[in-house]
């Protein structure tokens, strides 16, 4: 994780808060924070950093989206599993819009939606959903 601090750091400082690239780093920086457990800063990056793609580069950007499923699990982790549900149909309307169905981001949203549905726990969705991400 320490790596992931230091690429947003340069990246911020040599190419600004809202450079695609420092948004990218944003991101894995997220992802790393919900893997090693800090939920809340994972939270707080996140959602700054869903904030600042939807900002820059649109509502629709397949980085926007990839932003927004990342929330989606951390949202999951601290119990805010309405805002999980709502969010994980809204990028799943996008992408069938801006991706087609046929499109394995695509299928993938259907597939989380699917389970987000049903009455099983939200976290085997979850957890399900992230060894499908580190797999694909």
């Amino acid at each position: 994780m320490q790596l992931d601090e230091d690429i947003l750091a340069r990246r911020r400082r040599d190419l600004g808060e809202d450079h695609p690239d420092t948004l990218a780093a944003a991101s894995h920086l997220a992802v790393s924070l919900r893997a090693d457990g800090e939920y809340q800063a994972a939270r707080e990056l996140g959602e700054d950093t869903l904030a600042r793609r939807r900002g820059v580069l649109g509502e629709d950007h397949p980085g926007t989206l990839a932003s927004a499923d990342n929330l989606v699990m951390i949202l999951g982790r601290v119990g805010e599993y309405q805002a999980a549900r709502e969010l994980t149909e809204d990028i799943l309307a996008r992408r069938r819009r801006v991706l087609g169905e046929d499109h394995h981001d695509t299928g993938a949203s259907a597939t989380f939606a699917i389970f987000l549905r049903t009455p099983q726990p939200l976290l085997k969705a979850i957890s399900w959903h992230s060894r499908r991400r580190r797999a694909g």
